[in-house]
């Protein structure tokens, strides 16, 4: 049994690093510390629980099963320590230079972002904000690390080690522009299906997951216009007579600056629940705390 006591915690430290980057090199300069150090630190941690941890492989440093194991022990046990060591630093987001980092889809960007760069400008003026594609990320991993501070969406199959939060349920609305023929009337299904439609072949969950319903009811998307992202639907719908399925809350986003109406489809469709997560690890950090509160007191329905 290896005991604390029997360990350096700062070979921990590299075996948190190794997991994440899986390179030798960029371990060593996050650290500063050099390359044979590093190498040396596995060694003496090789020894400790004996067994090879990390193997050489063209993909990298790859962890054994044991090294899979721990990742997430050492992981919340570093965070621990961190907390602990810095409950004297209190964040006030109104002073406050810290940059977070979001994770959501493009839907998210265009509901959530508009409305909290204009909330930090006025309340916490020195707060950064970026966003990155949760689709093109490996979420558990970067949110593990703090690369990436919060998750927004209506994801599913989402890691036990992520926390959530309910923000709204919304439902799908059909997005034309006004005057439009259909516009003045309760969509029928008739209508629905003789109409041309904008399909937008997102592949993010769980939007990816529209399009079956759709062409189930016999909207195909080979037979009428696809885009890739939901970000130049407002547009093209606006000048053209195709018809649209999207969330509500871009509809709503899109309505007035587009001049665009939306109308309840004739199709039976699943809601989207739009949540907040965060890692457990930073489940008690202040800033953390800060932007998730801050988030849900201003979308949270």
């Amino acid at each position: 049994m290896v005991e604390p006591k029997d360990i350096d915690l700062n070979l921990l430290v590299v075996f948190h690093e190794v997991f994440q980057a899986r390179q030798i090199s960029s371990v060593a300069k996050k650290l500063g510390l050099s390359q044979p150090a590093v190498s040396n630190a596995l060694a003496r941690l090789r020894k400790s629980f004996a067994d090879e941890l990390f193997v050489r492989t063209a993909q990298g440093m790859q962890p054994t099963p044991l090294a899979e194991q721990l990742a997430d022990p050492i992981a919340n046990a570093l965070g621990s320590i961190t907390s602990a060591l810095n409950q004297h630093e209190q964040f006030d987001a109104a002073t406050s230079k810290r940059r977070f980092t979001l994770a959501m889809t493009d839907v998210g960007e265009v509901y959530f972002m508009p409305v909290l760069v204009d909330l930090c400008r006025r309340l916490a003026p020195q707060i950064g904000l970026a966003t990155v594609r949760a689709s093109s990320i490996d979420l558990k991993a970067e949110m593990e690390t703090g690369r990436v501070d919060l998750a927004i969406g209506a994801f599913d199959d989402i890691s036990g080690a992520l926390y959530q939060r309910r923000l709204f349920q919304q439902n799908y609305v059909c997005m034309l522009r006004s005057g439009h023929p259909l516009a003045a009337k309760a969509l029928s299904l008739k209508d629905f299906l003789a109409a041309q439609h904008l399909i937008v072949a997102s592949m993010e969950s769980p939007y990816d997951k529209i399009n079956q319903q759709l062409e189930k009811a016999g909207i195909k998307a080979g037979a009428h216009f696809t885009v890739p992202h939901f970000v130049a639907v407002p547009y093209i719908v606006s000048s053209t007579d195709l018809l649209v399925t999207v969330p509500q809350k871009l509809a709503e986003r899109a309505a007035a600056p587009f001049n665009l109406q939306c109308v309840k489809p004739p199709l039976r469709l699943p809601s989207l629940q739009t949540n907040i997560f965060w890692h457990r690890r930073f489940a008690q950090d202040e800033g953390n705390q800060w932007l998730r509160n801050f988030i849900a007191a201003h979308f949270a329905e």
